[in-house]
This record gives C-alpha cells, sequence and structure tokens, in this order.
C-alpha cells in the first residue's frame, strides 16, 4: 500500500472516529428525535466512508 492510501486511510478512520464523538457529544444536549436523526446520518456517511476506503484499497 502506498504512503498516499495509508494516509487517505488514516484520514477516513479519523473521520469516522471524529464523528462518533461527535454523535456522542450532541445525543446529551439535542431531543430525542433530532439526536435519533443525527445518529442515523452519522451511520450513513460511517457506511459511506467504508465503502470508499474498501474501494482505494483494491
Amino acid at each position: 500500500m502506498t504512503d498516499e492510501q495509508n494516509e487517505i486511510d488514516k484520514l477516513i478512520d479519523t473521520m469516522i472516529a471524529s464523528g462518533d464523538e461527535l454523535v456522542d457529544n450532541l445525543k446529551t444536549v439535542l431531543p430525542d428525535r433530532l439526536s435519533e436523526s443525527v445518529v442515523m446520518f452519522h451511520e450513513s456517511n460511517v457506511v459511506n466512508l467504508r465503502r470508499i476506503k474498501e474501494l482505494l484499497n483494491k
């Protein structure tokens, strides 16, 4: 794997982890319905980021 691919992998992993942290923090201050929407949006983003990562690592 090239250095560029390693950097992209690290960036994607960081984006996922940062999103997880953000969602966890938002869930404590948002109303339940809005919190659920934020969680679903983040989960969708995580799926897409993992797909991108898979495609780049082929």
